[in-house]
Formats: structure tokens, C-alpha cells, sequence
């Protein structure tokens, strides 16, 4: 593994361990020509995906792009880090195990819609903006009517004020 500080490529594992959720290995590194240590996270993959873009573009699937546009959702929720992981294995795995190598990025959108539902409304309505490509606040009223059926369930513990 490349040294992410100097490049070098003798790098050597001091520490190995599963991750909380049992879908990775989390390897603590330390390399020996400038001293300094990093974390690298080995997963299962069980293809390689290609993601075909709403232009017809295909581009190489990113786990980390998911994980920060999920992220940008979730800012300042009061949602454990831990549930947020799990929901984003919890969609490569549904993508990984569809047979397919090409999946429109359309699908991905409405998995994550699915996983937000149940995790948090607002990030639910962050993420519908930019997904569905908000224009003006009628589109809000939209997404907030949709809330009152089965995703206006969810609510915050402070929502029993």
C-alpha cells in the first residue's frame, strides 16, 4: 500500500480489525520511510459497477461519492454514524446483488430516497432537492405532502414537545 504522505510503497500493517458492522477490515499502517500512519478499510466486492448517468454518460461506481452525498444530507441530524454506514452497505450490497454490471444512477437515487426515509425526514427532503432537481418551493410543499403518508412517520425525539 502507497505511504498517502510520501509515496512510498513499503508501507507495513501494524494493526488489523473488523469494522463495527463486520462488512470491512480496518488496517492501521505505518510507513517506514517517513514515519507516518494512516487507516485503510478493505471490503468484499463483488463486481465491478459502472453507473450510467442521466446524460448516457458511464462512469465507474464510487462507494465514497455515496457515502458523502448521503453525508451532505444528513449534516447536523441527530442520526449515529453507525446507521448511516449501514445503510450505505446496505445499498451497494442491493446494487451488487442485482445481476447487473451497468445500473442508471436513477436507481441509486431512489434507493437512497428509500434508506433516508427511514432514517431521517429532513435529510429526506435534502437529498429529494437535489435528486429530483428542486426549482421553486411548490416542489418542497410537494416532497413535505408525501411526508404526511407513510415517511411522515418518522419524526425526532424533540417532536414530542
Amino acid at each position: 500500500m502507497r505511504c498517502p504522505y510520501c509515496g512510498n510503497e513499503d508501507t507495513q500493517v501494524k494493526d488489523s480489525r473488523p469494522t463495527e458492522d463486520n462488512t470491512a477490515i480496518r488496517r492501521r499502517r505505518f510507513c517506514t520511510a517517513c514515519g507516518g500512519r494512516f487507516t485503510t478499510f478493505e471490503r468484499v466486492q463483488l463486481r465491478e459497477l459502472t453507473i450510467i448517468k442521466s446524460s448516457g454518460r458511464r462512469v465507474p461506481f464510487d462507494r465514497d461519492k455515496l457515502m458523502r452525498s448521503v453525508q451532505v444530507a444528513m449534516r447536523k441530524r441527530p442520526v449515529e454514524q453507525e446507521r448511516i454506514e449501514r445503510m450505505v452497505s446496505g445499498i451497494v450490497r442491493r446494487l451488487e446483488s442485482m445481476g447487473e454490471s451497468e445500473i442508471p444512477s436513477s436507481v441509486i437515487g431512489k434507493l437512497v430516497m428509500e434508506g433516508l426515509s427511514s432514517l431521517d425526514a429532513v435529510a429526506y427532503v435534502r437529498f429529494a432537492s437535489v435528486y429530483r432537481n428542486f426549482r421553486e418551493a411548490k416542489d418542497f410543499e410537494d416532497i413535505l405532502g408525501e411526508l404526511s403518508g407513510p415517511v411522515g412517520s418518522i419524526r425526532d425525539e424533540d417532536d414530542d414537545r
